[in-house]
């Protein structure tokens, strides 16, 4: 067995945990909308045609916010296309996925799912084919209360009360030329200042996000960000951050440390936010929205009839590898709580999602959605600096990998506090030394452990073996706790305060 070492202190802090940081992500894409959270006549179907038993497991997951309605598809979506009567909407060839969207589903089926799944809407504006005016028409069309066109409209359209959407995206990925609409950073920079300063006006209670470069690869990293914030920083509360990873190497060594080259991006990203502050001499801190990330590979290649309806499109099978890297990208994002104020999982149900549905059937929780539901359910707080000592190992891609990563997050009240931790190492147990230097009275009350299976074990509509377990809780003294952390494993190690 190794040995690890931890100290834990209540008055070294990170920052506080923005509840948004465990958001998702619902686009026009496959069936995520159509046969996932919306499938009229299935036999869990409510009167709206809102699959039950998907909104159930969105409530389970506490899922605070979820983005809508894309993704590469905003850019090419005119959004008077979804509201109305159903049977007068069109039906569009819809050209980011190649297949046609019937616009039976749009901004007001979806706030009236996100009031049952006690969810907030992060809405997207389209600035790919269209720009400031329409936005900003989609803004009184959702908060305005009443009086004007399009609030009026809204009312029309049996929604009387406003929407009151308070996070807005300006676009989406507007640096990829596969982006239909495609700008450069000063075209994009000089959209997006227009759009965000009409938007504001029409309700100055709203916060706007910035694209950022559409992964930490491309060719315009940095500069992207650097002119478009030069445009449009004192217009703007978020940059945005997207990405992905994958193992189509099969080097799950490597794999399991790509959330290193997540914290990198991070740091570079609020590096270059905070060059911009400074060369304005500007009070404004930009804060970051890490608004689609997630693994991303099993599913990239599967064919897809062009033009059809709601197609099997990128439905991912997630196995318990990517499950350990789920866990560790929320670590990363909960370590850098300071600044990533926001996150969306991407996406929620069927495609690149933690929730798989048959249509006309059945559903599953994937390997993914556990680390996801504990880091929801009991990341919520102030999140503590995480000095964890440790041995290391090289990669192939990465060297000086830490053998575990993990995080501590301390209640909003004080009284809970929570370890998020996992072991990297592919054959030896860990005793993690726990030791609580000014946290006094707290004692462990649970440890919940993924560990023990094949990398490659998914989940399935027929069985589900990858599932959380409870695992021994850590030896203490009241003052140090030792758990023990099995090879290749995730962990929620958690404490209760129960003395004074």
């Amino acid at each position: 067995m190794k040995h690890a070492s931890l100290p834990l202190c209540g008055e070294f802090t990170v920052g506080d945990v923005d509840k948004r940081i465990f958001g998702s992500f619902i686009e026009h894409l496959g069936r995520a909308v159509y046969g996932g959270i919306y499938e009229p006549g299935h036999p869990a179907a409510d009167e709206a045609g809102f699959r039950t038993d998907v909104l159930d497991a969105v409530r389970e997951l506490q899922v605070p916010i979820v983005r809508y309605p894309g993704g590469n598809f905003v850019s090419g979506y005119n959004w008077e296309d979804g509201v109305g009567p159903v049977e007068k909407r069109p039906k569009k060839l819809e050209l980011a996925w190649g297949v046609t969207e019937p616009n039976l589903f749009g901004t007001n089926e979806f706030m009236a799912w996100c009031k049952k799944a006690g969810t907030d809407c992060m809405m997207a504006v389209n600035l790919g084919l269209r720009g400031a005016e329409e936005a900003r028409n989609l803004v009184e069309y959702c908060n305005h209360p009443s009086g004007s066109y399009y609030s009026d409209l809204r009312i029309a359209h049996g929604c009387r009360e406003p929407h009151n959407i308070k996070l807005w995206c300006l676009g989406n990925e507007m640096d990829g030329d596969w982006q239909i609409g495609h700008k450069t950073a000063y075209e994009y920079g000089r959209a997006a200042a227009e759009a965000a300063k009409v938007m504001r006006w029409t309700d100055p209670s709203i916060e706007l996000v910035l694209c950022g470069s559409s992964n930490g690869h491309t060719a315009t990293f940095g500069d992207w960000e650097t002119e478009t914030l030069s445009l449009a920083y004192d217009k703007i509360d978020y940059v945005s951050l997207h990405q992905y990873y994958d193992n189509k190497t099969d080097d799950t060594p490597s794999f399991l440390a790509k959330n290193m080259a997540m914290d990198d991006f991070i740091r570079t990203v609020v590096a270059i936010c905070d060059y911009m502050q400074g060369k304005r001499h500007s009070k404004k801190k930009i804060h970051l929205s890490f608004d689609e990330w997630n693994v991303w590979y099993h599913s990239n290649n599967d064919p897809v009839e062009r033009w059809s309806f709601a197609p099997h499109q990128l439905e991912d099978v997630y196995n318990f590898e990517d499950a350990l890297l789920v866990g560790l990208m929320l670590i990363t994002l909960l370590r850098h709580a300071d600044r990533v104020k926001i996150a969306c999982l991407a996406q929620l149900v069927n495609v690149i999602a933690p929730i798989m549905t048959e249509t006309g059937g059945g559903m599953f929780r994937q390997t993914i959605f556990y680390p996801y539901l504990h880091a929801s359910l009991y990341g919520r707080g102030t999140v503590l600096q995480t000095p964890i000592t440790c041995q290391k190992h090289d990669t192939k891609e990465f060297t000086d990998v830490p053998d575990l990563d993990g995080v501590a997050v301390l209640s909003a009240d004080k009284t809970e506090l929570t370890v998020f931790a996992v072991n990297r190492d592919f054959e030896a147990d860990y005793a993690l030394e726990l030791r609580l230097l000014d946290l006094d009275g707290f004692t462990p009350v649970e440890h919940l452990e993924l560990a023990g299976f094949n990398l490659k074990a998914a989940n399935g509509f027929a069985a589900s073996p990858v599932r959380p377990t409870a695992a021994p809780l850590p030896e203490t003294d009241g003052k140090t706790a030792t758990a023990r952390l099995r090879p290749l494993s995730w962990n929620v190690i958690r404490f209760r305060k129960t003395a004074p």
